[in-house]
């Protein structure tokens, strides 16, 4: 127990902590030491003495008075007088702490509508004096004037230009942050896609024109990055840090701060919030720069060892002390949380960039543009083909060197041109984003998309899709389909990698999956026995779970890029020139067919699943532009071509020949979908891949679903999480849109583990993956949730059928003007760990669902439950 006079001691110190700071007062302390009237305050400089007022002043009233005297004592007097402090020291205006004013200090007498939002008394270096200013009038007023949501048709970078760089010139030359955050605010504030681009587009052709070096930093803070995924850079910030940093730059306390978040919920809101009740400070504001932002945020990432948790904090602070007004400090805490959620998500901020590209170009470069009054003429029809050249360019080029880093110096120099492919093309250790499958319901649908076409069916392992590539040193890279650098992970894949390139393989990118097997029997184990191994660090000597890599395609080989050739090339070349090694390396097990070989693909499809894989890959053989694609018919004709297909007479396969059974007798409509091609196209989702899962069919689906939030169950269930609110996720705005709630397929277990992963706090006291309100990137308008879960994991649901909601938000719009989708009798069946928030089922899937359930509507008097009733319809857990 601490003794009688520590406890003096330690009061005596709270006192002085608590004291309130020193206000307006201080600067008039003589006055009250002489004995002066409060109605006569007095300004002391040298042996001068001047009377201010006879009358009663407010304390803004007086501060105005002085300053206005100050400044015209410091317009007679020579500048650079060193400051004195109380002692006749100088001391160096930089140096001033900023601090808290005290209840005293405010003019709390004023009428609410005379009292500044936001104010500090900053050092103007100009004349050395203490000026009281407001920061709502350091807001930057010209980019808040820009109209960045005008068509971009009619849109003038020029007119805004030269206004734009005299205001930067002020602070250093460089795009300030006010313009990117301006563009923030007009992209948050409407769902219009075409407006949400057009606003993107109008500030990329600013900096494109006005200041070139800040385009690139622009982008990756817009699209909430600051470095491609295969280069790990994470902020590793958290909420402790950004909680210090903005009671210390607004003056709150940890009360009103968790006021402040009780009531608003989202971060960004809490900093706008706190921003308006900043208190004053001592030290003026340098405006922030996109450069400036971003390379802030870069030395964040990289603080590392032995203090770095200082060095980030102070980082941040000045961030948000240099944030000028509430939208500035908003959006500074939203890319320090990583949850910007404006809408610019990849595709957006790649369409963007092409169109500015399009019409802009940086000073003295050389590439051609495009009148936008020209444009402005054409056709809706014409103009669209214009924006979506550009585009497919544009996209190509970064599915295939998906690195910002690299994009825009090019377009900068060049535009938008063919040559993007060249200079962005196909690069050694550099991933390519990878190509994706359809889903099929069931092998019939399956046979009907590729009629009159070869096939090969491949065996869909369960493991993980790896993309590695090796040059001719020998240096081997290895990538998820995330496209991090997962090297580290598979040494054992390392060493293999030499061993398996034939006579003349130099270098290679190709693509696999990397199966845990059991070297004695081969056998293959399932996804979770993969989990088990160390991501990082791994020593061989140390791997206890063994794997072969199951090649499938080959993209990349001496030099040249293979992309462009048809999938049996690729195929070919793959099986000649590499070696296989048993339980090492080899080939995926695959079957080549055509839609009449139904009962061979059947067949194969079993022996997949009875070999523990998830299914089959069917891809097209050979490219066949000539032949019309009929994979997007209405269900009744594809059935009755199905039906066409499977009872034709049988014939040998060698002897098949597609362009002959193209043609059958009915004729339906044409479609103007292209043809399916068997080139690889990165960062597609085409028909000519299509996967046929075990658990898909005619009557049973799954979805990929972002459980959001959770209620207290009832009964025995009363301290776990159920129901369970789950959503879905909008690609095009980024959010979270809630589809359903469940309750069923969870076991004690799952509730028990599930409620320890989110938990609220209310027993451990320190929440872990939970909100306690809504973060603002998730749509659902019913009722409160009783805690909110950070969006982290991935749950495969299957279903019943999918109705209209008035209370969901999923896919609203998309089918029924102002109403959702939602699911009946969700069940759980188990947790994606392969898959990222960002590959969970989308509102587009969902729709696109929901047509091809109306499409096979049953008949009249047929119904829709199929009479399991019971426990498991009103959703209850086995």
């Amino acid at each position: 127990m601490s003794s009688p006079a520590k406890k003096r001691k330690l009061n005596s110190e709270a006192k002085q902590k608590s004291a309130p700071a020193k206000g307006l007062e201080y600067f008039f302390a003589k006055q009250r030491e002489n004995g002066s009237s409060p109605n006569t305050l007095s300004h002391r400089d040298g042996n001068s003495t001047s009377s201010l007022s006879e009358q009663l002043l407010t304390d803004e009233e007086l501060a105005r008075k002085l300053q206005a005297e100050w400044d015209a004592e410091a317009r007679g007097s020579s500048h650079g007088t060193p400051k004195m402090d109380t002692n006749g020291t100088d001391v160096d205006p930089e140096s001033l702490p900023p601090r808290r004013m005290s209840a005293a200090d405010t003019p709390s007498a004023l009428p609410s509508s005379k009292i500044p939002v936001q104010s500090t008394i900053t050092d103007l270096k100009a004349n050395n004096t203490l000026s009281l200013s407001s920061n709502a009038a350091t807001e930057d007023q010209t980019s808040g004037s820009i109209p960045l949501d005008e068509s971009p048709l009619t849109f003038t970078p020029s007119k805004h230009i030269s206004q734009l760089k005299a205001s930067w010139a002020a602070d250093g030359g460089d795009a300030s942050y006010a313009l990117l955050t301006r563009c923030f605010v007009l992209v948050n504030g409407t769902q219009s896609r075409i407006k949400i681009v057009e606003t993107l587009v109008n500030c990329i052709r600013l900096l494109i024109e006005g200041d070139p070096s800040s385009l690139l930093p622009a982008v990756w803070l817009a699209t909430n990055a600051i470095s491609p995924p295969y280069i790990s850079m994470e902020l590793g910030l958290g909420g402790s840090a950004i909680s210090k940093a903005l009671k210390q730059a607004c003056g709150l306390d940890n009360g009103a701060l968790k006021a402040l978040y009780d009531r608003v919920g989202d971060p960004g809101d809490v900093a706008f919030e706190a921003k308006k009740k900043q208190s004053f400070t001592l030290r003026k504001p340098k405006p922030l720069s996109i450069k400036g932002v971003f390379q802030s945020l870069v030395k964040i990432a990289k603080a590392q060892g032995q203090g770095s948790g200082d060095v980030k904090q102070r980082i941040v602070d000045r961030l948000l002390q240099d944030a000028r007004g509430g939208e500035e400090s908003r959006y500074i805490v939203r890319t320090l949380c990583q949850h910007l959620r404006i809408g610019a998500v990849k595709t957006t901020m790649l369409i963007a960039l092409s169109r500015a590209f399009l019409l802009s170009k940086p000073p003295g470069a050389k590439f051609p543009i495009q009148d936008p009054q020209d444009l402005a003429k054409l056709k809706k029809e014409e103009l669209s083909e214009v924006w979506a050249k550009a585009e497919e360019l544009v996209k190509a080029s970064y599915a295939r060197h998906p690195d910002y880093n690299d994009l825009i110096p090019v377009l900068l120099d060049i535009g938008v041109s063919e040559e993007l492919l060249v200079w962005c093309g196909l690069t050694l250790h550099i991933p390519l984003r990878p190509m994706l499958g359809s889903i099929t319901r069931d092998l019939s649908e399956m046979l009907t998309k590729l009629q009159g076409r070869d096939f090969a069916c491949e065996y869909k392992y369960d493991g993980q899709r790896a993309q590695v590539h090796c040059d001719s040193t020998g240096k081997v890279s290895i990538f998820s389909r995330h496209l991090e650098l997962m090297t580290d992970k598979y040494p054992d894949l390392v060493a293999l990698v030499p061993k398996i390139r034939g006579e003349g393989v130099e270098c290679f990118i190709m693509e696999g999956e990397v199966v845990a097997v059991d070297r004695a029997t081969g056998e293959l184990k399932n996804f979770q026995a993969l989990t088990n191994r160390a991501r990082k660090d791994v020593a061989i000597g140390s791997i206890t779970i063994d794997v072969c890599l199951f090649a499938f395609d080959l993209m990349y080989l001496n030099g040249q890029s293979l992309l462009d050739q048809p999938f049996r090339r690729r195929r070919d070349l793959l099986r000649s020139l590499f070696v296989e090694i048993p339980y090492h390396f080899t080939w995926v097990k695959s079957l080549d067919a055509t839609s009449q070989d139904s009962e061979p693909v059947l067949e194969f499809f079993k022996s997949a699943i009875d070999s523990k894989c998830e299914g089959i890959m069917v891809k097209t053989l050979d490219n066949l532009p000539d032949l019309e694609y009929r994979g997007n018919e209405p269900e009744k004709v594809k059935d009755e071509l199905l039906n066409q297909i499977l009872t034709r007479p049988k014939k040998s396969r060698k002897a098949t020949q597609p362009e002959s059974t193209a043609t059958p007798a009915l004729n339906p409509p044409k479609t103007r979908r292209k043809p399916l091609l068997a080139t690889y196209e990165p960062d597609k989702r085409l028909d000519s891949w299509l996967k046929v899962k075990k658990d898909y069919s005619s009557s049973f689906d799954t979805l990929d679903l972002i459980p959001i939030a959770g209620w207290h169950g009832q009964g025995r269930k009363s301290k776990w999480w159920s129901p369970i609110l789950l959503a879905v996720r909008n690609d095009e705005t980024g959010c979270l849109e809630a589809v359903c709630k469940c309750m069923s397929g969870f076991t004690d277990a799952f509730y028990k583990a599930n409620k320890e992963f989110y938990d609220d706090g209310e027993e451990s006291g320190e929440r872990r993956n939970t909100h306690a309100h809504k973060p603002g990137f998730v749509e659902y308008s019913g009722g409160v949730p009783d805690v909110w879960f950070e969006p982290c994991e991935v749950w495969e649901m299957a279903f019943a059928d999918i109705t209209v909601s008035p209370t969901y938000t999923a896919a609203i719009g998309l089918v029924k003007e102002g109403r959702g989708l939602s699911l009946r009798f969700p069940r759980f069946l188990r947790k994606r760990e392969d898959k990222g928030v960002e590959e969970a089922s989308t509102s587009e899937f969902l729709a696109g669902l929901f047509r091809k359930q109306e499409a096979k509507a049953p008949a009249a008097g047929d119904s829709r439950i199929d009479g399991q009733g019971g426990e498991e319809d009103v959703g209850m857990e086995d």
